[in-house]
């Protein structure tokens, strides 16, 4: 719902308002409905807002408190506004908005930052207390909406995007190694790194005060996922009407708005479990699909066009349907728009993302996401198998991280980057920062199926998903659009961490134990055997969904991309890549890039990710490292 950013100067220096105003122009595509500055001498807070509650001028930013006491910028929405208002009415605290900031600003005077843990919702705060002269920073449980800053020491920047960070004259883009090794390993990064050397992501959950006295910032988390306490004693039928009653809660929770709500459909079961319940709410809902040219399309790709079982669902809940038909050609136009949005490299090809939102954005200015059905409910039983050998915390770990190596193996590294590069890097650092993910949380044990399924889920939800929620609000944004996850709400993310495993998947005793390395059959044998997981949710939605989405073997969302890599992209990946403009050839070995290609190519190996990485990274060069402007930033 918005984009803010802010500079406090803690060298007492009066902030500049022409490096506040640059910041909110940078990220006036979050915010097209109107812009906002404060300045307190040594702080400053910008604001570009996409009216969603109250879209009149009660509702701008900056805002402050009745009594003056705090000022707040705030990106997302807050779904249990409207009970905390009336909590702080009964207070004696009164309001002049229906806008969920404005609670925000007058919750903080009556508890303090503390508030920030009672919200349900998504949220990047910066709040600035006037008379203790302090800055906070908080962001959402799941870290659905981002927040980076850059400190050094003198100054703290902190925007909802890096490009309006970069922009204060005071910074100078490099590239942080760190993040660049443990990228090429995972396709993501576990730390809180970006590529942008010394600029850092605020982790969920997570609150950090400063103020002139500062000399390092230190996050102060305030909530974390736990898998390990279920509730043993709940039986199949009462997890799925728990499940079933909460998150039909959820979806009419997250469906807050004074403006048009519309929502993803694809031809899933979680993105039509959440359409099948708005639908119910809201008379002839919009709703969108993107599909694919599949004229050039062979093998498993064939099936990769979801536009059928969208349209089958279309016509059951009797929505207003939309559709976008990608093709090859639309990845070239795209991705130096999608790099320009994205800036932090996350996760999987996302340029399909960033069409549908675009669609979207035509009709609705909010727009329902399925993302997060998967991790809660346990929907990818083929990667939990890689761990089912593992006897004890060593061997789980080695099983778990060979895996998630999805683009270059550390034994690869030193014929993937330059020699320059390769001796910037710790090679060890990226099996350091996976183990980090999981001694962060000290309840896991490492000894049964059940104990390595919940480990799995838990380190999925911390990294993997996060990316994919990274995704979802730059790429949306990009377009003037906010997407809501109900399957993240806090109420089905606490009932959910309270399921035991066993009914979230199949007969575990028995399960298959295949080899690793045969993913497809792995996928195929997961599916025909174990219904696909996520056992639970589906007979929850039973109710909503036709047969034929319930017992649907489950795809992502993906552009046939290893067919149009071997085809009608080939040449524009050798030109991008290998030809003599290339910037990425700085960092990656171009031999190594050919050798991908040609593997590629001649249907050796399927690289479909690392080629989008490569991709990916040298947009990212030419955008951030030498200032190559997209065509178009829309």
């Amino acid at each position: 719902m918005c984009g803010i950013a802010g500079i406090f100067n803690l060298n007492k220096e009066p902030v500049a308002k022409e490096n506040l105003q640059r910041m909110a122009t940078l990220l006036a595509h979050r915010g097209p409905d109107g812009e906002g500055i404060y300045i307190d001498e040594h702080l400053g807070l910008a604001h570009r807002r996409l009216a969603i509650l109250d879209i009149s001028d009660a509702g701008a930013q900056p805002m402050a408190s009745g009594n003056g006491e705090w000022v707040v910028v705030f990106n997302g929405c807050i779904y249990n506004f409207k009970d905390l208002r009336q909590e702080l009415r009964q207070q004696g605290y009164s309001f002049h908005s229906q806008t969920d900031t404005e609670v925000i600003a007058e919750g903080l005077c009556a508890y303090g930052p503390d508030f920030f843990q009672r919200f349900n919702g998504m949220f990047a705060i910066a709040a600035w207390n006037v008379k203790e002269q302090r800055l906070y920073l908080s962001r959402d449980r799941v870290g659905i909406k981002p927040l980076y800053y850059w400190f050094n020491g003198k100054v703290l920047v902190f925007a909802s995007e890096i490009k309006a960070v970069i922009s204060h004259p005071a910074y100078k883009t490099e590239v942080d190694y760190s993040a660049l090794n443990q990228y090429f390993s995972f396709q993501n990064v576990f730390s809180f790194n970006t590529l942008f050397k010394g600029v850092h992501m605020l982790p969920p959950a997570n609150t950090v005060v400063v103020n002139h006295d500062t000399t390092e910032v230190k996050h102060h988390s305030w909530w974390d996922y736990d898998f390990t306490k279920a509730d043993n004693s709940m039986g199949f039928d009462d997890a799925v009407q728990l499940t079933k009653s909460v998150f039909e809660k959820a979806v009419h929770r997250q469906m807050v708005a004074d403006v048009p709500v519309g929502s993803y459909l694809s031809g899933g079961m979680d993105s039509g479990s959440v359409t099948g319940i708005a639908s119910r709410h809201v008379n002839r809902l919009t709703t969108f699909t993107a599909g694919f040219d599949m004229s050039e399309v062979t093998g498993v790709e064939a099936n990769y066009d979801e536009r059928r079982d969208a349209e089958l669902m279309a016509n059951y809940f009797k929505t207003e349907h939309y559709e976008q038909v990608i093709n090859a050609g639309d990845l070239s136009w795209s991705l130096p728009k999608v790099i320009y949005h994205l800036e932090d490299l996350r996760v999987g090809m996302c340029y399909p993302s960033y069409y549908i939102s675009r669609l979207a954005s035509r009709f609705v200015k909010v727009c329902l996401q399925g993302t997060g059905g998967d991790e809660l409910f346990g929907g990818y039983p083929w990667r939990y198998y890689s761990v089912f050998r593992s006897l004890d915390r060593a061997t789980f770990f080695d099983n778990y991280y060979d895996f998630w190596q999805r683009l270059v193996s550390d034994d690869d590294k030193k014929k993937l980057f330059t020699a320059d590069t390769y001796a910037r890097i710790d090679i060890t650092e990226p099996r350091s920062v996976f183990e980090r993910v999981f001694t962060f949380n000290d309840t896991l044990k490492y000894s049964t199926p059940e104990q390595h399924i919940e480990n799995s889920l838990y380190f999925e939800i911390k990294t993997f998903l996060p990316g994919l929620l990274l995704v979802g609000d730059k790429l949306s944004m990009a377009n003037g659009l906010e997407e809501r996850f109900p399957f993240m709400d806090n109420d089905l993310v606490d009932i959910a961490m309270q399921i035991p495993i066993r009914h979230k998947l199949g007969n575990l005793e028995n399960m298959l134990r295949p080899d690793e390395n045969e993913y497809l059959e792995v996928k195929r044998k997961a599916y025909k055997e174990y219904s696909d997981g996520k056992n639970v949710l589906r007979k929850a939605m039973m109710s909503y969904l036709p047969d034929r989405i319930i017992n649907r073997q489950k795809q992502g969302f993906s552009a046939p991309d290893e067919s149009w890599y071997r085809g009608a992209n080939a040449q524009y990946i050798k030109d991008l890549l290998l030809g003599k403009k290339a910037v990425c050839a700085d960092f990656i070995n171009p031999g190594y890039i050919e050798h991908i290609i040609k593997e590629h190519t001649e249907k050796h190996i399927n690289h479909r990710l690392l080629l989008w990485s490569f991709l990916s990274f040298e947009w990212w060069c030419r955008i951030f490292l030498n200032g190559e402007k997209p065509a178009d930033n829309n």
